[in-house]
């Protein structure tokens, strides 16, 4: 007869073995489901970084272009500033270069007549030689821009004239410049000096 002690114990021994294999065969398969999962998630990873690097590609060949026009137009611009500095010091150096060329003329005329005068005893002519001189002179200045500014008879205009003098009169509308006491010039619309004048006033 068989006993039935060791009948029992044998089937829980197979039991625990069946337990045991069942055990390590659902580890395994848990291990695979991870390990399938942990590479569908790499391969997602590596296609979602190729996505994003075809994404990226043309922003960054766009940023590229852009920044290399930018050190393009930042050269051309500093190259631009140097030009416009030399040539600004350059017209400071020579711009009056012109103008002194013209003086010559003035200063070899006030020479032809200092000479002309050195015998000559006749004040006519010695105030003929002048005039010349001083016609010459004025109008290389008129050449070169200077203006003469209209005083007298005109209206006071604080722009251009300075009043050092003030006569009550009934001849004159008021504010009408009576007298012109020293001439005022101007440079195209810059004025150089004011025309010192006297102005006509209420008596």
């Amino acid at each position: 007869m068989e006993n039935p002690f060791k009948k029992a114990v044998e089937n829980t021994e197979n039991n625990e073995v069946k337990d045991e294999t069942e055990n390590v065969v659902n580890q395994e398969e848990q291990d695979v489901s991870e390990n399938s999962q942990q590479e569908e998630l790499d391969n997602d990873k590596n296609e979602s970084s190729e996505k994003e690097e075809d994404i990226k590609d043309p922003y960054q060949e766009k940023y590229e272009q852009l920044n290399n026009q930018y050190i393009r137009l930042a050269a051309d611009f500093d190259n631009y500033r140097k030009r416009q500095e030399q040539e600004r010091e350059a017209l400071l150096k020579y711009g009056a270069e012109s103008t002194l060329k013209k003086m010559l003329e003035v200063i070899d005329n006030f020479e032809r007549g200092l000479k002309a005068i050195e015998t000559v005893e006749d004040c006519e002519k010695v105030k003929e030689c002048y005039n010349l001189a001083y016609k010459n002179f004025t109008d290389v200045l008129t050449k070169a821009g200077l203006e003469v500014i209209p005083a007298e008879g005109e209206i006071f205009d604080p722009n251009f004239h300075e009043a050092v003098m003030q006569t009550p009169t009934s001849e004159k509308p008021e504010h009408t410049i009576i007298a012109e006491l020293q001439k005022g010039y101007k440079l195209g619309d810059k004025v150089l000096r004011p025309t010192l004048v006297n102005v006509a006033t209420q008596e």
